[in-house]
């Protein structure tokens, strides 16, 4: 089999063994799944060529927290927060209640809808936590996306109560029963789809899972050599709760039961110990630095709910490896980085902080190394060939290549993805549903206003759509 050479490059975002390097007027070579060769002169037997005259060629971006089951569906509901007394968060009023409303078929619309829209600005690896890997297992094939499946578990469910009061409904098995089978998942699929399915272990929150739980879900990561990933200190109510529990943080709990480790992604440390969100002595943001663990920021869903982490460039400056998710709609990690930089630029006073440079690292070397894997996130000899070319109108003038993409480019700027090798999107359409793009868009709204209508018989005041989520605007008045 001979290269696939991309020629002419006006930059290639490439690797040098520590960091990206700027190579102009560049080439790249692959065959089949893997990168050749990076430079300016490849001699190699060449089967095809991409010219890539005036354009960018970039590493794909690792979108670390995603829910591609049911996001979609976060369009058009949750953009006004949720209620003061439970500090505007929308999980209980708005995401809970929707996700028990979502049949299989529902979810399928959403998945296949996100696995196209996250192609589409250029994250060519997720972490998907969801519930059910049949969706993937059927659609992966046809879309070519990577994807880590973290099929959620945990030992109680949220139950909302009068005002601010959270409480929860505790399994008796201790959520050990979905523990099994998300292990029996992983087994049966890591690896497959040449390497495009991948297992992840994800108890679903911190206040959600008990220690022996979380005890067992450590000890199958490491037979299983395994990433793990959890929701921790998201909310005010979730540190409140913790607090009374245990006497620690969430975070410092995870740390005191042997949890956290260098193998762990924590989404998404915005309430922790020491920051402007509570009264509580410092000390989170230094034991997630010293346990190695990672942080997947979505920054969208809490900027959303009037919220900013205090702050990435902190993180940072601690040494915490910090990684980007899209979390929510839209599923754009352009998006994502342009909001984590602008948002810790506002939070820290300073246009110094968090540059472009960083959060393009921690959309791809940062959020590689959360995965385990030195072969993603970068353009080099021996990597996967998971590679994006971005051309168009925000794309020029060009000087900066890694600015003109985190603080101008929109996703129709993402010309072609490549993933595993395989041209998935081309010339800005994603080829799995090429054909049937209008009829995907007519079903996820079909699927939508299923959900709003099913929405008050779950909803704990029994209200409806437009209650929980008041329209912008009155109707026009009724002739």
């Amino acid at each position: 089999m001979a290269a696939t050479l991309i020629d002419n490059a006006s930059f290639i975002i490439a690797f040098d063994g520590t960091g990206h390097r700027y190579l102009r007027n560049g080439r790249l070579a692959f065959e089949g799944d893997t990168i050749l060769f990076v430079g300016r002169h490849y001699d190699g037997p060449v089967e095809k060529v991409i010219d890539a005259r005036g354009k960018v060629v970039s590493p794909g971006f690792v979108d670390t927290h995603i829910h591609m089951q049911e996001s979609v569906l976060d369009r058009s509901f949750v953009e006004v927060g949720g209620p003061p007394e439970l500090g505007f968060d929308t999980l209980i009023d708005f995401l809970m209640p929707r996700s028990r409303v979502m049949d299989p078929a529902i979810r399928r619309v959403c998945t296949e809808y996100s696995l196209g829209e996250v192609l589409r600005s250029g994250a060519t690896t997720c972490v998907e936590i969801g519930e059910s890997v049949d969706d993937l297992v059927d659609l992966v094939p046809r879309y070519g996306n990577r994807i880590f499946f973290a099929p959620g578990f945990n030992s109680a469910a949220w139950q909302g109560g009068e005002g601010s009061a959270v409480g929860y409904v505790w399994k008796a098995d201790e959520g050990f029963g979905e523990l099994e089978r998300a292990v029996a998942s992983i087994r049966e699929l890591d690896g497959e789809f040449g390497g495009l399915m991948n297992g992840m272990l994800s108890p679903w929150q911190a206040d959600t899972c008990t220690e022996r739980l979380l005890h067992r879900t450590r000890e199958w990561a490491d037979e299983l050599a395994v990433p793990l990933t959890i929701h921790a200190a998201q909310s005010e109510y979730e540190v409140s709760n913790m607090v009374a529990r245990t006497g620690k943080t969430p975070i410092a709990w995870l740390a005191d039961i042997g949890f956290l480790a260098r193998d762990v992604l924590v989404a998404h440390a915005i309430y922790l110990s020491g920051t402007r969100y509570t009264d509580l002595p410092p000390g989170d943001i230094e034991i997630l630095a010293g346990t190695g663990a990672s942080v997947a920021h979505s920054p969208w869903v809490f900027g959303r709910d009037g919220m900013a982490l205090d702050s990435f460039a902190r993180y940072q400056r601690a040494g915490i490896n910090m990684t980007l998710g899209t979390d929510t709609c839209p599923q754009n990690m352009i998006q994502a980085m342009r909001l984590a930089s602008v948002f810790s630029k506002s939070v820290e006073g300073s246009p110094a902080a968090t540059t472009g440079a960083d959060v393009f690292n921690a959309a791809t070397l940062g959020g590689a190394r959360a995965l385990g894997r030195d072969d993603l996130g970068r353009l080099c000899a021996g990597a996967k060939a998971d590679i994006v070319i971005f051309s168009g109108m925000n794309m020029v003038p060009l000087r900066d290549p890694v600015n003109n993409i985190v603080f101008s480019a929109e996703m129709e700027d993402v010309e072609t993805v490549i993933v595993n090798g395989r041209t998935v999107v081309g010339h800005g359409e994603v080829l799995g549903s090429s054909d049937r793009a209008a009829e995907l868009c007519a079903a996820v709204q079909r699927a939508a206003e299923e959900v709003w209508g099913r929405l008050p018989g779950e909803d704990r005041m029994g209200r409806t759509v437009d209650e929980i989520s008041p329209p912008s605007f009155d109707d026009w008045p009724a002739e």
